[in-house]
């Protein structure tokens, strides 16, 4: 089932963004979405207002490794970094009452697609590559963005990548230029009604 939202949503005040909702069911939330969609941000906040434990992928990664991400890639490629990226995804993505923030390209892997499918809900933010790359290109954390063009760059990745996003959604969300909390406002309903496959 893909819920497709247009990306308006009503003001809210501060006050209400505190309120903590619940959802019918146990199983991760997963965000999947390219680079600067703001996983990691809205997952943080998804975390908060659920009340469930909040972890994001590539930090993950960099806290079991001890190193950056970037340097990471500079050392095993990028071949190396997406072996630990589906070794870690593995072990997390069982975790219930979680929001998980995967990387861009975590959906890159078949065995990747096939656990965030089977294990949780997952939500793709959509994006449109001129708002990816504002919110990116001052990131020199970013080590696929070590080009010349990295406009360019998000708009290829983008173009591979989206139909993998779409093929493991059960929600698409356009971000926009929405704030964050209308975001985790927004996603809250469209969760608490996701019927769960068992």
């Amino acid at each position: 089932m893909n819920g497709v939202i247009p990306s308006a949503a009503p003001q809210q005040s501060t006050d209400e963004r505190q309120v903590v909702a619940s959802l019918p069911y146990r199983r991760p939330i997963f965000l999947v979405g390219m680079m600067g969609a703001g996983k990691t941000t809205i997952g943080r906040g998804l975390a908060r207002m659920l009340g469930r434990d909040f972890l994001d992928l590539d930090h993950e990664i960099e806290s079991r490794c001890g190193v950056r991400i970037i340097h990471i890639f500079d050392i095993e490629g990028e071949e190396g970094f997406r072996r630990r990226e589906c070794s870690v995804l593995e072990q997390c993505s069982s975790q219930a009452d979680l929001v998980l923030a995967t990387g861009g390209g975590a959906v890159l892997a078949a065995e990747n697609r096939r656990v965030l499918k089977a294990r949780g809900v997952v939500i793709y933010l959509r994006a449109t590559p001129e708002e990816l790359y504002s919110r990116v290109a001052r990131d020199r954390n970013r080590p696929l963005l070590q080009t010349a063009d990295p406009q360019a760059r998000i708009r290829d990745l983008l173009a591979q990548r989206e139909p993998l996003y779409e093929e493991v959604a059960d929600i698409v969300f356009d971000t926009g230029t929405m704030p964050v909390h209308h975001v985790v406002k927004a996603l809250v309903p469209l969760l608490q009604n996701f019927e769960v496959k068992e």
